[in-house]
């Protein structure tokens, strides 16, 4: 499922494949997308960068045009020379943007939207995002200001809310928690402040690793199915202490969480 690390290292392809050159290709599945970019005229701007913030991709055309992305669960870019068949149904496309050399077709994109330079700086969603957790500059103090304004809500929820810092999604969270030797459902409040800021910490450290090897991975290991240390392994023995990983179904999307009950113990209420 695309997170930070995933965005980012699609913003980074795509960007060397498409940045510098003039938009000759332009379709959408999506009737606003395409009477945008008929009234916009997409093809024949140039593609200036790709860029991504947290798990939102954007494609910055000449003029202060911009395409942007949000892959949720199932979404996904794919790069093609063109000419060159799909590895995915034609039902599946979204979005198609490209040059003389490449195709970048987005399948099962289920937000894209073209944008102005004003609307772009105007669009509320954008405007609340936390910092992001792969920005060289991120604040990381203005990250713990935001989580301390969710005291009352489980630390685990606080790590997905967008709003708080972008990029963390389900995986991850799992992983920074038992990283952080952190119960998920502790009140953040209950959470320290040098454990919020290890937190942090380590969230930048393993999704930047991530991007750096090309796969996400918080544990070293050659065996590619042990590459994470607690997600997706409900009832496996922790890696550290043997104890059997849980598992529980959080939130109105139902999503996992994943911990040792021994390496993240849960504590008493204190506030």
């Amino acid at each position: 499922m695309p997170e930070g690390d995933t965005i980012l290292m699609a913003a980074r392809a795509l960007h060397r494949a498409l940045a510098g050159h003039l938009v000759t290709r332009f379709e959408s599945a999506l009737v606003q997308i395409t009477r945008v970019a008929e009234d916009q005229r997409v093809i024949g701007r140039t593609i200036e960068s790709v860029t991504a913030r947290g798990k939102h991709l954007f494609i910055q055309l000449s003029g202060g045009l911009v395409l942007h992305t949000h892959m949720r669960m199932n979404g996904s870019w794919h790069i093609y020379p063109v000419g060159a068949r799909w590895r995915r149904p034609h039902r599946d496309m979204r979005v198609i943007i490209g040059t003389a050399r490449a195709v970048a077709v987005g399948f099962n994109i289920p937000v894209a939207e073209l944008l102005t330079a004003r609307e772009l700086d105007r669009h509320d969603s954008l405007r609340a995002l936390g910092p992001d957790l792969l920005a060289d500059d991120v604040d990381v103090a203005e990250v713990m200001r935001r989580m301390r304004e969710h005291n009352r809500d489980p630390i685990a929820e606080v790590l997905l809310n967008q709003r708080v810092a972008a990029g963390i999604g389900n995986v991850f969270k799992s992983e920074i928690l038992f990283l952080g030797g952190i119960y998920p459902f502790s009140r953040t409040a209950d959470v320290a402040d040098e454990q919020l800021d290890a937190l942090i910490a380590i969230a930048r450290k393993v999704m930047a690793v991530s991007v750096k090897l090309g796969q996400r991975t918080t544990r070293s290991s050659l065996n590619p199915a042990e590459r994470l240390w607690v997600y997706g392994r409900g009832g496996k023995p922790c890696f550290k202490c043997g104890t059997p990983i849980h598992a529980k179904k959080t939130g109105l999307d139902a999503r996992l969480t994943y911990w040792c009950p021994r390496c993240q113990a849960a504590v008493e209420s204190s506030r």
